[in-house]
């Protein structure tokens, strides 16, 4: 194992950029550029109309449309009254009483654009066991356009979720505030499209921070080693890219690139950093067929530090549940690859309802395959699927995820938890984030999975299907407290749904599921599968205020006999006014 020097300015830089991040995403909210190969720009012309990259999911790229200029913004206070039935293993009922504060904003133009939904709740328990608490829960993704040429995006995720002593992060879940676990992330940055004479440059940077707030450090059996669950990371992403489009000065297009990733985890001072350099071929086939070659190099490193080590070499577990980084030894690699990569990516584009790209080639030391289809039969339906291939920790695939949302939607809450369910409603790209959660195990993985979601318009209804799997596989250097996790693999099978329709014009209803399957190799911990649906039906009493009553069940299933599954039915009657 090599060893690497210390690097204090770099990471007081890094902290610099966390607090910049938060000051970009409290004024709007980003996209992040991740490990892309960056076909979408090789050549391209009209960045409006570019091919999205091979393994990054189609997003919307309708910047304020047609000179359509929208503001919704819809303030809200809200009092409700819930009960919660314990239905296994026991039987308790727990009343609340919860009042929110929130805010569903929109905003299109030609020069800007984004959604936000934010709210903060207090609940009010009745009784002991029915415990006060409160939550922040939003998403938001955006753009605003500061010079032509020069845009600043954002984005951020506020939910919550049920964490297991696995490390295992379920959605959805019951009333209680006590047993979910929050989850923060924002990021944001500039992007900057120009031209020098019949060259297009394109260049972006990123930075992102994301918090799990979670005390962990589970042990299953005295002296074994406890789960680490992740803390916090701040991810940086930076890429430039210059060439020319076929037909320009070569019959073929012509383009060189470089791009930078670095995720910092807390937890024992881990870091993730990917940093290539690539040349690409682009060769017209047809009118709406492309094949793209990439040649290039790259340099992979993943590293570590120790904890801190009692008299007995029991690795120290702080007051704050996690284990104490030594800050005197070096840095361990777990990680190192760097050699030539290659690439090969067909693209084709029939029409602008319909794009599709693949590709195969050499990346991480071994091969790689990746693609998305993006398909709008209709202006009332929508397909999106993508394939994908990444290396980093928790808190940079939660950004790559929101970066994929498009900038127009409409959350879609649960009605009695108020929590987030996993998907947006939005006929513009991806839509989903639930494979972001499944594990929240503080090492870094090399993810593989496969994610699609279909949203549509029949009639006045809305509905939509995302499903997806992801498997991470776990990396950590031996010889460290993180040893346990290497070569761990999380599976991940994930599915939501949502239904919701008017009841004339006063009145109207809303349906949601959704349902993980999450396996482990992990010889110390099992699988688990957690389940949900929810129904609500509202009616208008004056043109602001608002009635509702909701219901919904949530489970959690285990495949050890000795743990009872988890059974809760939860139910709903408040009030909302809209300012």
């Amino acid at each position: 194992m090599r060893q690497l020097r210390n690097r204090p300015a770099l990471e007081r830089a890094v902290a610099g950029v966390a607090l910049l991040a938060g000051l970009a995403v409290a004024a709007l909210p980003a996209t992040v550029h991740a490990q892309a190969i960056g076909y979408d720009s090789a050549g391209a012309e009209d960045q409006s109309t570019a091919e999205p990259p091979p393994y990054k999911p189609a997003k919307s790229r309708k910047r304020g449309g047609k000179g359509i200029k929208r503001l919704e913004v819809t303030p809200y206070i809200e009092i409700d009254q819930i009960l919660d039935a314990q239905l296994s293993p026991g039987n308790d009922v727990l009343t609340y009483t919860r009042a929110v504060a929130g805010v569903d904003a929109a905003v299109a133009g030609r020069n800007n654009g984004a959604s936000v939904s934010v709210r903060y709740e207090h609940q009010f328990g009745w009784g002991r066991k029915a415990a006060d608490g409160d939550a922040i829960s939003g998403i938001a993704r955006g753009y605003a356009t500061v010079t032509p040429g020069l845009t600043v995006e954002a984005g951020g995720l506020a939910t919550q979720a049920t964490v297991d002593n696995g490390g295992s992060a379920l959605p959805g879940g019951n009333v209680s505030t006590k047993s979910k676990t929050k989850i923060y992330s924002v990021y944001g940055g500039p992007s900057v499209a120009t031209r020098a004479g019949d060259v297009n440059i394109n260049a972006n940077y990123r930075a992102g921070f994301t918090k799990v707030d979670h005390s962990n450090a589970y042990v299953a059996a005295p002296g074994s080693v406890a789960v680490d669950v992740f803390d916090k990371s701040v991810t940086q992403v930076a890429d430039a890219e210059a060439g020319v489009a076929p037909g320009a000065v070569l019959p073929v297009g012509l383009a060189v690139a470089g791009s930078f990733y670095q995720e910092d985890i807390s937890n024992l001072d881990q870091r993730a950093r990917d940093m290539q350099a690539r040349a690409m071929v682009t060769v017209p086939v047809g009118r709406t067929v492309q094949v793209v070659g990439a040649l290039g190099y790259e340099d992979v490193e993943i590293s570590s530090r120790d904890a801190v080590r009692d008299a007995d070499g029991n690795p120290v577990i702080g007051s704050h549940g996690r284990y104490v980084t030594d800050k005197s030894v070096p840095r361990v690699l777990s990680y190192d690859v760097s050699g030539l990569t290659w690439d090969v990516a067909v693209m084709w584009r029939p029409s602008r309802r319909t794009s599709l790209s693949a590709h195969v080639g050499r990346r991480y030391g071994s091969t790689t395959y990746g693609g998305t289809l993006a398909y709008a039969p209709d202006d009332r339906s929508q397909l999106s699927i993508s394939v994908y291939d990444n290396i980093g920790g928790f808190g940079g695939q939660l950004n790559r995820l929101i970066d994929q949302l498009p900038d127009d939607f409409e959350a879609v809450r649960d009605p009695v938890t108020g929590e987030l369910t996993g998907c947006v409603a939005t006929l513009e790209g991806n839509n989903c984030l639930s494979g972001a959660l499944g594990s929240v195990r503080s090492s870094t993985f090399r993810a593989r999975g496969v994610m699609a979601s279909y949203s549509m318009r029949i009639g006045r209804l809305n509905a939509g299907l995302g499903m997806g799997y992801d498997r991470r596989k776990f990396i950590a250097a031996e010889g460290t407290v993180l040893a346990a996790a290497n070569g761990v693999i999380d599976k991940n099978y994930w599915l939501a749904a949502y239904l919701s329709g008017p009841l004339g014009r006063n009145a109207g209803w809303a349906t949601s599921a959704y349902a993980n399957w999450l396996r482990t190799n992990d010889p110390l911990f099992g699988d688990v599968a957690g389940y949900g649906a929810s129904a609500s039906y509202y009616r208008l009493l004056t043109e602001r205020l608002r009635a509702t009553l909701a219901v919904g069940v949530d489970g959690a299933t285990r495949d050890d006999p000795a743990i009872d599954d988890i059974w809760t039915a939860s139910a709903l009657a408040g009030l909302r006014y809209n300012f």
